[in-house]
């Protein structure tokens, strides 16, 4: 059995570690190797299952850790009891011993915010304690009166009333009637016309999680759960502890009308005034306001849910030490305004994305780089996958290919699922042990195969690439309501002609481009361009500048996004739109300047004929009504500048990604297909360049020419890559 040197773990030595590391890439320590849930599941757990558990685990199977997922109602012993704890610090000093790391799992089970069930009635622990934190709902209440009649009601004492609006069914004209009040009833004399008037009330929804757009809630849940491991074993946060990871938060809950009591106050603070108006536009088109107005409302929610708990776990974590990890529910669901408020903006304040790949119909894969691009717009490196759940027994080109991916995608933190303290109990297939005859000779292999990629990926790199696509969160806001057609676990509404996924899977499948998505938040405060300077984000880590902007299907958008576009455009830059060009703004009274500044990106004569805007610097502006992969690929061949990697003459491109380190650049280039590729690539930019292969831990120097294209000089590489393989390409000096 092979044995791993102890190795402390350190945040510093992970977070600079020389991507050229060759002897660590040949063989990778035990810091670089993945950790897995591992599933206490429906067992009576005893130290001695834990010690031969976990010695297996890191011998066997090739293991750098586990997150230890108390799991099942016959779990023993009791979750976060005395005897839990006792079990929990031994697992963490066999845990140092073997010189493996833990990632702190924050929950019984999942999602993350109930703290499990105290007693074998199943009362939630959360709610028992906090019975006032728990989860809210908006309600509306409804009644339509006819002009000259008095409408009397008393108001609804179910929770916090947070606005009474009443509406002209024909006109959308809004009235606030909260000084219509006398003696908790609304008494109000009805004007000319048809009138909704509606309750908006904040209520208790049952639902006994926390309630996850408050920072009051999140801090006593930490306060029931991070705390109460580390108040009894302090010593190995920062050491053996090294993560927390929260699973499947989501909004979806509470009927998709997710709310909390103080979003008012919140409001005021944030933009300077009442939010009572707007309430109605989170149920009814109210006119010309209606885009704006659910921007402000859903932006500001989002805001609130990134603020709330992923934010309290990360500075709880950077307290300690250590940082944190987690991934929502429904990753997979197009318009997230529903489900996670905004997949890029719940992350602002998170130290590690994640995003969860499991079985069934859920595919997260089309969603990876909005995760990762969410981690380099707010300046981070690290990006996580909880992957292979509910998968069934899949083949080991499935394992591989999934991984590679992934990889190819941002993600280099992956964390399989599952091991099981009892596998003879396994919910949740496969069970990725020495134990299951399917994966038992070929584990160790492939979970040195991960440990290379962490080795070369897993660090603060910079993310390289010079296409960017708008993130068209504000559309989605914009199209948003509470009570949509789909259910509230779909997300609510789904948008038509949207189709940032569908840019995104035809750059990267059909073109081989890579690309970052852009929060519209990023691009108007953290971006510059104009005069002779492209689209440079201005990021002290994650920094980037792009000579081409995508802006996928949008009907709403921000003028500050629209000038933005408007200024690469003048500096020589390549702009993009698809679908449906942009009419509504964010900012409520600005729908006019909108068209004033797409008329002067693409005026409406081209715009129908086809031709594209054209300017001396070169700049150029495109708009796609039927953007194919081909459609997209003939524009952006219009550039003069060659991109990022060229395929020569592969009709097949692979996937990649680019990165650069300490002055060094660094490809990873996976072959997903199950056919060869043989050809030579482009690389831009002159270097010298050796192949690193991670399925084996070989270094081998490659031939490689230096051309002129254009006003650029280009690496030619000859690339060999058999189906599902995969391969660095890292520069030497």
């Amino acid at each position: 059995m092979k044995k791993f040197p102890f190795l402390l773990f350190s945040l510093a030595f992970w977070g600079s570690l020389a991507a050229q590391d060759a002897a660590q890439f040949r063989n990778p320590s035990v810091r670089f190797r993945p950790r897995p849930l591992w599933f206490w599941n429906n067992a009576t757990v005893t130290k001695e299952g834990i010690d031969a558990q976990m010695t297996a685990f890191r011998d066997r199977c090739g293991y750098g850790g586990f997150s230890i997922l108390p799991f099942g109602p016959d779990l023993r012993p009791k979750y976060l009891s005395e005897e839990y704890f006792e079990l929990y610090a031994h697992t963490a000093d066999q845990a140092r011993r073997l010189g493996v790391t833990l990632s702190l799992y924050d929950e019984y089970g999942f999602p993350s915010g109930s703290g499990g069930a105290i007693n074998a009635d199943g009362i939630p622990r959360f709610r028992n304690r906090y019975p006032g934190l728990t989860l809210k709902r908006l309600d509306k209440i409804e009644d339509e009166a006819q002009g000259g009649t008095t409408y009397i009601r008393p108001v609804s004492d179910a929770g916090r009333l947070m606005a009474v609006v009443a509406m002209n069914t024909q006109t959308r004209e809004r009235i606030d009637l909260r000084d219509r009040i006398a003696e908790e009833t609304v008494v109000w004399k009805v004007p000319d016309g048809r009138w909704k008037i509606m309750q908006f009330v904040c209520v208790e929804d049952g639902d006994p999680n926390m309630d996850y757009l408050s920072e009051e809630a999140a801090e006593a849940y930490l306060s029931m759960t991070h705390e109460a491991y580390c108040k009894r074993m302090p010593d190995v946060f920062g050491t053996t502890i090294d993560e927390t990871f929260f699973d499947e938060p989501t909004l979806y809950r509470a009927q998709g009308r997710c709310w909390t009591p103080s979003f008012n106050e919140a409001y005021a603070e944030r933009y300077g005034a009442d939010p009572s108006l707007l309430y109605p536009a989170l149920w009814y088109d109210i006119g010309e306001e209606t885009c704006s107005a659910r921007n402000a409302l859903f932006s500001l929610r989002a805001e609130l849910y990134a603020s709330a708990y992923p934010k309290a776990v990360s500075r709880w974590s950077a307290a300690h030490g250590i940082r944190a990890t987690g991934h929502q529910d429904n990753e997979e669901i197009e318009n997230p305004v529903g489900t996670s408020a905004d997949l890029m903006k719940c992350f602002k304040y998170q130290d590690i994305p994640g995003i969860d790949k499991i079985g069934g119909d859920r595919p997260a894969e089309r969603f990876y780089k909005v995760v990762s691009s969410a981690a380099y717009n707010w300046d981070r490196s690290l990006v996580m996958s909880e992957t292979y759940g509910a998968m069934g027994d899949i083949p080991w080109d499935s394992l591989y290919r999934i991984a590679m991916d992934q990889y190819t995608q941002g993600i280099n933190i992956l964390i399989p699922h599952a091991v099981w303290y009892d596998d003879t109990n396994v919910t949740f297939r496969p069970e990725l042990s020495h134990r299951n005859p399917i994966y038992r000779d070929g584990l160790y292999e492939f979970n040195t195969f991960l440990a290379r990629l962490n080795v070369l990926l897993r660090n603060e790199a910079r993310y390289v690439t010079d296409i960017a696509v708008l993130y068209p969160i504000e559309t989605m806001q914009g199209e948003h309501r509470f009570d949509g057609p789909l259910t509230a676990y779909e997300g609510g509404v789904r948008i038509p002609d949207m189709d940032y996924v569908q840019i995104g899977r035809r750059l990267t499948d059909r073109l081989g481009r890579d690309f970052m998505f852009l929060h519209p938040e990023l691009l108007s405060e953290s971006c510059r361009a104009g005069g002779k300077e492209l689209l440079t984000l201005d990021n002290e880590r994650q920094y980037n500048t792009f000579g081409t902007l995508i802006v996928p299907s949008s009907k709403t958008i921000s003028v500050a996004n629209l000038e933005k576009a408007l200024a690469l455009f003048e500096a020589g830059g390549l702009v993009v739109f698809t679908t449906r060009m942009p009419e509504k703004s964010t900012e409520p009274g600005q729908d006019a300047r909108v068209a004033e500044l797409t008329e002067r990106l693409l005026p409406r004569p081209m715009r129908e004929s086809g031709r594209p805007n054209e300017n001396k610097r070169g700049g150029r502006v495109v708009f796609l009504p039927d953007p194919t992969a081909e459609a997209l690929g003939k524009a952006l061949g219009s550039r003069t500048e060659p991109f990022d990697v060229e395929w020569g003459s592969s009709p097949r491109p692979l996937r990649y990604i680019h990165k650069q380190l300490d002055g060094k650049h660094l490809y990873y280039l996976a072959n997903l297909d199950d056919r060869p590729f043989d050809a030579e690539i482009a690389l831009k930019g002159k270097m010298r360049l050796a192949l690193w292969d991670p399925h084996t831990g070989a270094i081998a120097p490659l031939e490689t020419k230096t051309v002129r294209r254009g006003n650029s000089t280009v690496t030619t590489v000859p690339l060999q890559l058999e189906a599902f393989r995969s391969a660095f390409l890292v520069e030497t000096k």
